[in-house]
């Protein structure tokens, strides 16, 4: 539990008002954002090295944010990525974006991962100072994108 009563767990299965709220919060992070559905999200809650991370304020309540977290195995070590984590525009400043990126470093943690990157563009100004708040570092790094 986090300031504000909100509750963080890992999302096992979804409601259809569940997938409505996953596809309100990815409209909130993306200005061009895939449709969301039981579908797409079904490959996520039923692979081992992905983690959908949701924050409610009680059990089947709307959810207020999200993150994903993917744990992988490579031969340098198990490595963790944070994607799509989004607070709802209703509830950002009240802490929930640390907890739950706090939680998916203590779940990476627990499964050996080494480390925990992430991105953010540089205009989430108040994203990108979280993170550093938290301990991540900047790296000197190209990122590149096929397709």
């Amino acid at each position: 539990m986090v300031d504000g009563g909100f509750r963080i767990e890992e999302a096992k299965t979804l409601s259809s008002s569940d997938v409505a709220d996953i596809g309100r919060l990815v409209g909130q992070l993306s200005s061009s954002p895939r449709e969301i559905t039981a579908e797409v999200l079904s490959p996520i809650l039923t692979d081992d090295r992905s983690h959908l991370l949701v924050a409610r304020k009680a059990p089947g309540a709307e959810i207020l944010g999200m993150l994903t977290l993917v744990i992988f195995n490579i031969p340098t070590g198990v490595r963790a990525w944070i994607e799509d984590v989004v607070v709802d525009e209703s509830t950002r400043g009240v802490g929930l974006g640390k907890a739950l990126t706090l939680h998916a470093i203590e779940v990476a943690k627990s499964k050996g991962a080494v480390s925990v990157d992430l991105t953010s563009r540089p205009s989430r100004v108040s994203a990108n100072a979280m993170y550093q708040r938290l301990g991540f570092k900047l790296r000197e790094t190209n990122v590149y994108r096929y397709g």
